[in-house]
């Protein structure tokens, strides 16, 4: 049903389930109960921050910063896809094609929130993953913006907006495929992940 409204919608191109996608803002549904979208069952509500639990990793809690930090830390696109919801355009941005291993955490807390082993090409223009790196990395909320029901999904510890969660994903990856603006994340490089802190991740590669 997603597929034939997205069809017929035509226009839109935001990380949508089919191309072409919309551009438009997705805002956030606050609704602080446990949604259904679909056949997805979708957890709403979390705290500001976020501790790590990956195995061997250091635990370690991500706090959101300020808006006037926010704004004044990243770029204008940075900030109106996080803060704001916006989305930037397919094809024109950081990490779509990026094929170097490496983490990508969230840019407003740099918090971990997927990996390039689990990356891969949707066709879509943005960065896809089967899976983040951690299940509370991101939070899923119901977003009924533009006459479609989507999952958003947002970081756990910033509550950035990241972009959304499909069922088009590859089936031997469990099927689903999350679809990121570049502008919401900070990508870490293999060989530097010691150096910026993140070296109990360099066991993902």
């Amino acid at each position: 049903m997603r597929i034939a409204l997205v069809a017929a919608l035509g226009l839109l191109a935001a990380c949508s389930h089919d191309p072409p996608r919309a551009t438009a803002n997705a805002p956030r549904d606050a609704n602080a109960s446990a949604t259904s979208v679909g056949s997805r069952a979708i957890p709403t509500g979390s705290d500001s921050a976020a501790v790590s639990s990956l195995q061997g990793a250091p635990m370690k809690t991500y706090t959101k910063p300020s808006v006037e930090t926010l704004k004044s830390q990243l770029t204008p696109e940075q900030f109106q896809v996080t803060c704001e919801a916006a989305t930037e355009p397919p094809f024109r941005n950081a990490y779509w094609d990026n094929h170097e291993a490496g983490l990508y955490v969230d840019v407003t807390t740099g918090e971990p929130l997927f990996s390039s082993t689990d990356k891969f090409d949707s066709g879509s223009g943005w960065p896809s993953f089967t899976k983040p790196v951690e299940k509370a990395a991101v939070v899923e909320h119901s977003d009924r913006a533009h006459g479609m029901v989507r999952t958003e999904v947002r970081s756990h510890s910033g509550d950035a907006h990241l972009g959304h969660v499909f069922d088009d994903g590859p089936a031997d990856k469990g099927g689903l495929r999350y679809c990121i603006n570049s502008a919401s994340l900070r990508f870490i490089p293999v060989a530097k992940l010691e150096a910026e802190g993140y070296g109990a991740y360099r066991k993902l590669f």
